[in-house]
């Protein structure tokens, strides 16, 4: 008899699935059992990486969504509540890296569309996501922060503000409905091989990036989403209000 997967009957919501870190969660919850809507702006992304759901047996939807919009994420738990009448997971990863520049320079425009994506979304997320997941009795939200949303970096002040911003958030409204059955934590990936890294870097780059983290090298998608896993099962179920980094020892330093 074949065991029972550890996500069987639920279903997971996961945005920006479809490249990187969000492409290996939604990979990683179909093949664990979940149906899994696959939310992404780029559409045929969203298209590749539910084509590979269903090539290897798991079941899933897409849906085109600009997490910086709130009618988006209103609009893909609506689909999500549809298709499959719950939501049990939601891994809200979409981000962008915005503009390097010195905060006295910084672009208005990239600072905004920063916020709005990274952390603006993830508020738009939660905000539809939680009264979907009381209806179906409870569930696990996973906010995408980054090890940015513990320290600095240069450059970067949009883009540590709103990861700093999703650790605070996450925390709150984990406090809020610890006792109404949903957990709230927030996830902080080192720099990992993702097209969000690689299509702006140098191969040399990319080598003097690793360095700086004491295990040597870049971390994975899939190394962040076996974390994401944990995060959403019920092997996590004393687990709320928590920053789980996992990066290849950076923040140790």
């Amino acid at each position: 008899m074949e065991q029972m997967k550890q996500f069987e009957g639920k279903v997971a919501l996961v945005t920006g699935a479809g490249s990187g870190i969000g492409e290996a969660c939604a990979l990683a919850f179909a093949r664990e059992g979940a149906k899994v809507v696959v939310s992404d702006i780029v559409g045929e992304d969203a298209d590749r990486v539910l084509k590979a759901i269903e090539q290897a047996g798991g079941t899933g939807i897409e849906v085109r969504s600009d997490v910086s919009r709130a009618m988006d994420n209103e609009h893909q738990v609506k689909v999500a509540m549809e298709a499959f009448g719950r939501l049990d997971i939601a891994v809200n990863n979409a981000g962008i890296a915005g503009p390097a520049a010195l905060t006295g320079d910084y672009p208005l425009e990239g600072w905004e569309q920063v916020i709005n994506v990274n952390l603006n979304g993830v508020f738009y997320g939660m905000r539809y996501q939680i009264p979907a997941m009381l209806k179906s009795g409870g569930g696990s939200i996973i906010n995408m922060s980054s090890i940015l949303g513990q320290v600095s970096f240069a450059t970067a002040s949009a883009y540590v503000a709103a990861k700093h911003g999703v650790v605070g958030l996450s925390k709150n409204a984990a406090v809020e409905y610890a006792t109404q059955g949903i957990r709230v934590n927030s996830v902080g990936p080192a720099f990992i091989r993702t097209p969000l890294l690689t299509k702006n870097l140098s191969e040399e780059q990319l080598e003097g990036i690793a360095t700086m983290h004491p295990i040597g090298r870049l971390g994975t998608p899939e190394e962040v989403a076996e974390l994401v896993l944990w995060l959403a099962s019920d092997k996590a179920s004393f687990v709320t209000g928590a920053y789980y980094a996992v990066d290849g020892g950076y923040l140790a330093r």
